[in-house]
């Protein structure tokens, strides 16, 4: 872009990069423990019932909020690292 001082390519790149890491822990977590591994899981206790129960019910959930966070705090270091953070 005219005007920017900053490498927009690689922070494309570096965002995408991000993003798909998310999707890739959040699909793991929510169809692999939750529903492919369930089986597996299945004789681990944990708050009452068993992980893979809790992974398809609140494991996903947690994960997915802790996502959230995680690619707000990586976001703010890649805008800060390219120079396009608000300030």
């Amino acid at each position: 872009m005219p005007g920017h001082s900053y490498d927009a390519e690689k922070y494309w790149k570096a965002n995408l990069r991000l993003i798909f890491g998310s999707l890739i822990v959040w699909a793991l977590v929510s169809y692999g423990f939750g529903i492919v591994l369930r089986p597996m899981l299945s004789g681990i206790p944990i708050g009452g019932t068993d992980l893979g129960f809790w992974f398809a019910q609140q494991g996903s959930i947690l994960t997915f909020i802790g996502l959230i966070f995680h690619y707000a705090w990586r976001m703010n270091r890649l805008d800060k690292q390219f120079g396009v953070d608000e300030e």
